[in-house]
C-alpha cells in the first residue's frame, strides 16, 4: 500500500463534495404512511407466488433426475463390470 493511501485511511472517509448524504435522505424520508400500491403488489409475495414456491418451481424435475442418475451410476457400478481384462500382448507389434 502506498504511503498516501495510508494517510488517507488514517484521516477517515473523504468528504462528499456534492453535499448530498443518502443516509440522511433515507432517514428523513422514513416510512410512508400510505402505500397506494400495497394491495396491488401483495399477490406477488403470498400463496402460489411466495418465495419458497418460486424456488421450488425453479428446477422442475431436478429431484427425479438426481435419483435417476444415482440409480444409473449404482447399476453401472454393480452390474456392468468388465470381466474381460484386456492385455496388450501382441496386438500393437511393429516388427
Amino acid at each position: 500500500m502506498y504511503p498516501t493511501r495510508r494517510l488517507l485511511a488514517h484521516h477517515g472517509e473523504k468528504p462528499n463534495i456534492t453535499g448530498f448524504d443518502p443516509r440522511k435522505f433515507a432517514a428523513a424520508a422514513g416510512q410512508p404512511r400510505y402505500d397506494p400500491w400495497e394491495r396491488a403488489e401483495a399477490w406477488r409475495y403470498t400463496g402460489q407466488f411466495s418465495r419458497w414456491n418460486r424456488f421450488k418451481g425453479a428446477f422442475p424435475g431436478l429431484g427425479i433426475a438426481t435419483v435417476a442418475f444415482a440409480g444409473y451410476c449404482a447399476y453401472e457400478y454393480l452390474f456392468m463390470k468388465e470381466d474381460h481384462h484386456h492385455v496388450e500382448g501382441g496386438h500393437n507389434m511393429t516388427t
